[in-house]
């Protein structure tokens, strides 16, 4: 007896919740099944998204022309440079005995030069006499002119040498900030074959571009002169700006996709973006300002049972379902430009602030069909 008490005093509360429950779900209120968004005007922005590395304008790597080891460094990283400021020297000791060896084959060869010119003049004053020969006086012209080409030989090799003398003592060709130092003092550099970079000079950090790809399919929107909008990791939260600058035609194949080089101006007066930075590109192709728009979850719901509404059959022709009185009413409208969360509401009748459907929770709570009486819950008796 006491435990037939104790079990209706455990279930009949359970059934009075559940009745009350019943009877809160048959008392909503009108739409409450729905889940709603309003027409509402702003903006609409479509872009191009891409990821593009920061570099600067014009950076200008700096090498050498000779061989040599390197005996001092004047610059380093970060330093501010000037045009025709000394960088870097090789030792001269190889330089200078090479250019005093070429004087004294020049020095030579000029004291060659005065004696065959001094026989040239004696042959011909003793041919005039008629004291020798013909051949004797064209042998002595032969080699006058001989001398002087080996004194013309000699004078481009002294001139070569200097040249590779100054060339050991390596200057700035631009002016600007230091990026990259390769050498250190005592290495050794061979100008065999290729110059080696020895430092990388970027000419003005304050003007950068953004080396950016750009799929195939997107590229055709993409025009010189439209607005970039872009972050970096480094100032997370902050927007910057640029301008389109050059769309490349050299093609390139990445992953099986068809790509193409832009290239993007950006403005860097305080110098806080760094060559090498990664940049989240968004490329602005169209835009409308303060136009009627449509969520596009909006535009993504489809009624859960049949519907017998008119169908869209002209470009750019979609329905949407607008709440009326607690019911989905379709409306054809046509949309127009559309970006990750809204579209153009171009024509339509629609108005600002009317409600428009983007989910049923009522199809959600139906039950399976599962049974003769159409439920899945069944009680077991026991």
């Amino acid at each position: 007896m006491f435990q037939t008490k104790l079990l209706l005093f455990l279930i009949i509360p359970l059934l009075a919740a559940g009745a009350y429950a019943a009877w809160r779900l048959t008392q909503k209120p009108p739409g409450a099944e729905y889940r709603t968004v309003k027409v509402e005007r702003g903006d609409i922005v479509k872009t191009v998204s891409a990821n593009g590395t920061l570099n600067p304008v014009v950076l200008v790597n700096v090498g050498t022309q000779v061989s040599g080891t390197i005996q001092r460094l004047y610059a380093d990283f970060n330093d501010r440079v000037k045009a025709g400021q000394v960088l870097a020297e090789l030792d001269p000791s190889l330089f200078r005995a090479a250019l005093d060896q070429s004087r004294g084959n020049l020095a030579n060869a000029e004291a060659q030069r005065r004696l065959a010119e001094a026989n040239e003049r004696r042959a011909r004053a003793l041919f005039e006499k008629d004291y020798i020969a013909r051949a004797e006086l064209d042998q002595a012209i032969q080699a006058l002119g001989s001398a002087r080409a080996q004194v013309a030989t000699a004078s481009a090799q002294v001139r070569r040498d200097e040249t590779n003398l100054r060339y050991s003592i390596i200057k700035s060709p631009v002016s600007g900030i230091v990026v990259s130092r390769s050498v250190d003092v005592g290495q050794t550099v061979a100008a065999s074959f290729q110059t080696p970079t020895l430092f990388a000079i970027a000419q003005d950090l304050k003007r950068m571009q953004i080396d950016t790809t750009v799929a195939e399919a997107d590229v055709g929107s993409v025009r010189v002169g439209q607005v970039v909008h872009f972050t970096v990791d480094a100032f997370s939260g902050r927007d910057f700006e640029g301008t389109v600058r050059q769309i490349r035609l050299n093609s390139q194949v990445l992953q099986n996709v068809v790509t193409y080089d832009v290239v993007i101006n950006v403005s860097n007066p305080e110098e806080i973006l760094l060559p090498g930075m990664t940049a989240f590109v968004g490329i602005v192709v169209a835009e409308r300002k303060n136009v009627p728009r449509i969520p596009l979850a909006a535009l993504r719901y489809k009624p859960s049972e049949e519907d017998s509404a008119p169908k869209p059959s002209g470009r750019g022709e979609k329905t949407v379902y607008r709440l009326e009185e607690g019911k989905a009413v379709p409306v054809v409208i046509r949309a127009g430009l559309a970006d990750g969360k809204f579209a153009e509401l171009v024509a339509g009748d629609l108005q600002e602030g009317d409600a428009l459907v983007v989910e049923d929770f009522l199809a959600q709570r139906k039950p399976e069909q599962g049974g003769p009486g159409g439920g899945s819950f069944r009680v077991r008796m026991f």
